[in-house]
C-alpha cells in the first residue's frame, strides 16, 4: 500500500482534498506544505485553523534561503561561455513563466522529502474541471479529479467544515503567493484595493530589482 503524502498549499483543492481523504478513511501518511514566505497572513492562519479542525500536523518545508534572498541577492553563475563558473549578477529577479525558479525549489524540497519515506504517493489536489493540469504518474493521485469534485464544489466543502481564509476567496478566485508575477492582471487590482500592505511590500521589492532585470508585470 502506497504512503499517501498530500501535497498541501492550504487552498480550497487541497484542503477539501485532505477533508474528503479523513471522510472516506483514506490513510494519510503525512501533510506537507511549503512556506514560500509570500504567503498571505490569513492562509497561515488557514494552516493553524486546518490542523486545530483535523488533527493533522502538518509538515511545513522551507526554502534554504528566503525566497527574496533569492530573487534579489543570491549570486547568479554562469552557465556556458568563456566566463562559465563567474558571478555574472545578483538575484533570480521575478519569477516568470521562462524561469520559474520559485517553482524549482520547491518541488526539490518535495522531492527530498518524499525520499525518506518508502513507496510514497503524492496527493495533488486539483479539481475535476482543472483535470487538463493533471500529469499522469504512477507516483500521483488526484482524488479530486477520481472524485469529480469541481472547483465550486471543493470551495463549499471547506466552507461547510468552517473554513473562510479571512475572506480571501470573497477577494480571489484562486490564492497562491501574494506577489506572484504569474496572476492575473485583474487579480493584481484586487490585491492593491483590498490588501494595500502586500501591494507596497511587492512594490518595496520591485523597487530593488538588480539593475538590468525587467519589472514586475505591465
Amino acid at each position: 500500500m502506497p504512503n499517501n503524502i498530500i501535497s498541501f498549499s492550504g487552498g480550497k483543492d487541497s484542503t477539501a482534498m485532505a477533508l474528503l481523504m479523513l471522510e472516506n478513511d483514506i490513510p494519510i501518511h503525512s501533510v506537507v506544505a511549503f512556506d514560500t514566505g509570500w504567503e498571505f497572513p490569513a492562509m497561515y492562519d488557514h494552516w493553524k485553523l486546518f490542523e486545530a479542525k483535523t488533527g493533522l500536523k502538518i509538515q511545513v518545508l522551507k526554502p534554504e534561503k528566503s525566497f527574496t534572498y533569492q530573487m534579489l541577492k543570491h549570486p547568479v553563475v554562469r552557465q556556458r561561455g568563456p566566463d562559465k563558473g563567474s558571478v555574472h549578477r545578483f538575484g533570480y529577479g521575478w519569477p516568470s513563466v521562462m524561469r520559474r525558479w520559485c517553482t524549482k525549489i520547491k518541488t526539490s524540497q518535495l522531492e527530498r522529502y518524499k525520499k525518506d519515506v518508502s513507496n510514497p504517493a503524492s496527493c495533488i489536489g486539483i479539481a475535476w474541471d482543472e483535470q487538463h493540469r493533471a500529469k499522469a504518474s504512477e507516483k500521483k493521485r488526484y482524488p479530486l479529479i477520481e472524485w469529480g469534485i469541481t472547483e465550486k464544489q471543493a470551495l463549499k466543502i471547506c466552507r461547510d467544515y468552517g473554513f473562510d481564509w479571512g475572506g480571501l476567496y470573497d477577494v480571489f478566485d484562486r490564492v497562491s503567493c501574494f506577489c506572484c508575477p504569474l496572476q492575473k492582471l485583474g487579480n493584481l487590482r484586487l490585491l492593491r484595493r483590498y490588501y494595500p500592505e502586500q501591494w507596497s511590500q511587492m512594490l518595496e521589492w520591485d523597487a530593488m530589482i538588480p539593475a538590468g532585470d525587467k519589472g514586475f508585470k505591465d
